[in-house]
């Protein structure tokens, strides 16, 4: 149940930091949005319709938190680190009354049960996992239809990109293969403490209808796209040579999908991946 919360401002985050003893590090990827305005637009750009059971992942002091319990119907936080952790709920309790709000104390790379089903991802990613982090999260809950991630602006432009963009690769390939991705702004460095020497962007996500197949023809894309960007300037005939067991194998499966061998994995959409995977007897 959505209710009215009271966001945090930059002097609230560093009152609780200090109160808790919490020092943002480089190690986990910490930064805190400090700005209620940057809060709620980025909520806004997340396209919640309010009946959403959303997970956060990292909340941190609770900054993102509150801004999506005042339009979530339901929201689930993924926090590692115990401090935080201990303190969140009572952030909550204290400036969001009657919220249906629950955390999670794990690791967000191993966590498999949410005590729920979510519908949306909306989150801060650490910029050290962000990736990693999302994919899991679309393998590991189905349930998920859309998301909205802030992330480093360089990821963000992986994970948006499409075939024949420069920094299109593994990133953008792999979630493809769960959704449909594009930009959805960008977050100025001066809203977050410590002030990250890096420019933040949001990518937001709709998961595909249809299923592109099932796990087994997943990992056999996955290992494609490794083999095709693992070697990125060679054409997919020699790259997917080791894949397939030999480049003239490589060759056969190529032609067989419809691809031409002399292509290099950049020009390849998701569903040409899984046209060769399938070539190969997926």
């Amino acid at each position: 149940m959505a209710v009215e919360a009271q966001l945090l401002g930059g002097a609230d985050i560093r009152e609780l930091a200090s109160r808790l003893e919490v020092v943002p590090t480089k190690k986990l990827g910490q930064n805190f949005v400090t700005d209620p305005n940057t809060i709620r637009r980025i909520v806004a750009a997340a396209k919640l319709s309010g009946s959403e059971t959303v997970v956060e992942i990292g909340p941190g002091l609770g900054s993102l938190t509150l801004g999506l319990i005042e339009v979530a119907d339901r929201v689930i936080s993924v926090e590692i680190d115990p401090k935080m952790a201990a303190a969140i709920e009572e952030t909550v309790a204290k400036r969001a009354p009657g919220a249906n709000f629950s955390l999670v104390s794990a690791d967000a790379m191993k966590v498999t049960d949410l005590g729920g089903q979510p519908d949306s991802l909306v989150a801060n990613l650490p910029y050290n996992i962000s990736v990693p982090v999302l994919l899991h999260f679309l393998e590991q809950f189905p349930s998920l239809q859309t998301g909205l991630v802030l992330v480093q602006a360089e990821v963000a432009h992986r994970l948006a990109a499409k075939p024949g963009n420069k920094v299109y690769g593994v990133p953008s390939l792999k979630l493809a293969w769960y959704a449909d991705a594009r930009l959805a702004g960008d977050v100025g460095r001066s809203i977050f403490w410590p002030v990250p020497n890096v420019d933040s962007a949001l990518v937001y996500f709709a998961k595909r209808a249809q299923p592109l197949g099932d796990e087994a023809l997943r990992l056999a894309v996955f290992a494609a796209v490794d083999a095709a960007f693992g070697q990125r300037r060679k054409t997919l005939r020699q790259a997917l040579a080791d894949w397939a067991g030999s480049a003239a194998e490589a060759e056969h499966i190529l032609i067989a999908a419809g691809v031409e061998p002399q292509l290099r994995g950049e020009q390849l959409d998701i569903d040409a991946f899984v046209r060769v995977a399938r070539a190969k007897g997926y």
